[in-house]
């Protein structure tokens, strides 16, 4: 399977109009009294509302991308302000534009792309350190050097790359286009809705940057939907911590349960079971057991009819019909069982395993690699007079499984049903 089957657009959709949103609001020419109030705490509130629920889950890359990001809407809300207020720019306004136009990227991405993967304490020690270090390095600069370190920013260094639309200094640009180019290849590499919004997010930077004395509201608006898209992510990670399976990508038995309870008065349960589970785990080891869940679940989401997978449990998956007749659902259910039944698993001896992948792709196709067949057994019933309640249906879906068991795999049972299980096109079985 395809390293990028991972990536959803339900991944960038949240921030994507958080993103657009704020766009729309910073180019309004007013904002009423009740947006402006709110825009203007709104940075702040983010900051220690959002680390704080950061710091308790123990997320110190966003706390410091939180932290990034106020730091830099501080430093130009101040300039912005006397701007408003008198109409001119203060005299230290141009080297801290143009500082902040290339440290907030920066670290932007650096922290974006900065993996958690040391002691809590550690990890935000190392952090700290080097927010610190640039602070300090560019506020000595900026206080001993002002006119140098200021003659070096602007200065136009490719002048065939110099235009009018380009508001920012040069140096600024290379940094923000390797900064998307980093985030893209993380997001890509590990599809998740953080990484998705740390992507957008330096978009955004990038378009509120040169609007920052043009537009009076992009810094505070633009800076709070940033924030509020990073938030946001996490508590869409959460949600799917909880409601989702991480190995497979299926809804969990958490998100079942919540289905279950907004059913209607006619509906189809089905839990699927995949033959020799344990034998095969054993003898081919957990890695390999994965990748058969991995497949499972990859067919049975692509399940039609109307019908939903879930992760039960272990190597128990439950298929959701709502509104459906028993009738209507069984080719639904047989048509994804022959599919799984004539997938060929490719397995490579672990003993005789290249060292480079060079000699695993010539030896994919020969005697070092073997297929594997998976084969899967179902019970389904259907809510009735006997079984009103999901439980119940479940617990004749689970009856009807044990019989599929019994009738030699590889085979669909309904509940109540007194003849030996068919199969529409016998396979090898496990």
């Amino acid at each position: 399977m395809s390293r990028f089957a991972a990536v959803r657009f339900s991944h960038f959709l949240p921030s994507l109009l958080l993103l657009l949103g704020g766009v729309f609001l910073a180019r309004l020419a007013v904002l009423s009294e009740f947006f402006a109030s709110l825009f203007n705490v709104l940075p702040t509130l983010l900051l220690l509302l959002g680390g704080a629920f950061c710091l308790v889950y123990g997320r110190q890359r966003e706390v410091f991308l939180l932290l990034t990001l106020y730091l830099g809407y501080f430093l130009l809300d101040t300039q912005v302000d006397h701007f408003r207020a008198t109409g001119q720019v203060r005299t230290d306004a141009a080297l801290i534009f143009h500082l902040c136009s290339l440290l907030l990227p920066l670290l932007y991405s650096l922290y974006a792309a900065w993996q958690e993967r040391t002691h809590l304490l550690q990890d935000m020690v190392a952090r700290a350190a080097v927010l610190l270090a640039f602070g300090a390095v560019t506020v000595g600069l900026a206080q001993r050097f002002p006119e140098a370190l200021l003659h070096w920013l602007s200065r136009v260094r490719w002048p065939a790359l110099q235009a009018d639309w380009l508001a920012l200094v040069q140096l600024a640009y290379p940094v923000f286009v390797l900064g998307l180019i980093v985030l893209l290849v993380q997001y890509l590499r590990a599809p998740r809705p953080l990484h998705a919004a740390q992507l957008l997010g330096l978009g955004g930077l990038l378009w509120m940057l040169p609007n920052t004395f043009t537009l009076p509201n992009a810094l505070n608006v633009m800076s709070s939907q940033i924030m509020l898209m990073l938030v946001a992510a996490l508590a869409h990670e959460a949600y799917q911590m909880a409601f989702r399976d991480e190995l497979t990508g299926l809804p969990g038995r958490r998100a079942l349960n919540e289905r279950l309870q907004r059913l209607g008065r006619i509906y189809v349960i089905a839990m699927a079971d995949v033959d020799h589970f344990k034998k095969f785990n054993d003898t081919h080891g957990h890695d390999v057991g994965d990748q058969v869940l991995r497949l499972v679940a990859s067919q049975l989401r692509k399940i039609g009819g109307g019908g939903k997978a879930y992760r039960y449990g272990g190597e128990e998956f439950t298929l959701v019909f709502p509104g459906k007749t028993l009738e209507e659902c069984l080719p639904h259910l047989e048509q994804v069982r022959q599919a799984i039944e004539h997938y060929r698993l490719q397995l490579r001896d672990q003993q005789q395993r290249p060292q480079d992948d060079k000699q695993g792709r010539q030896r994919r196709a020969g005697k070092a690699a073997s297929q594997v067949a998976v084969t899967i057994s179902m019970g389904v019933a259907e809510r009735g007079a006997e079984q009103a309640s999901p439980d119940e249906v479940i617990k004749a879906a689970d009856q009807a499984l044990y019989s599929a068991k019994s009738a030699g795999r590889n085979c669909i049972r309904s509940h109540g049903q007194r003849r030996g299980a068919v199969k529409l096109s016998p396979g090898t079985r496990q």
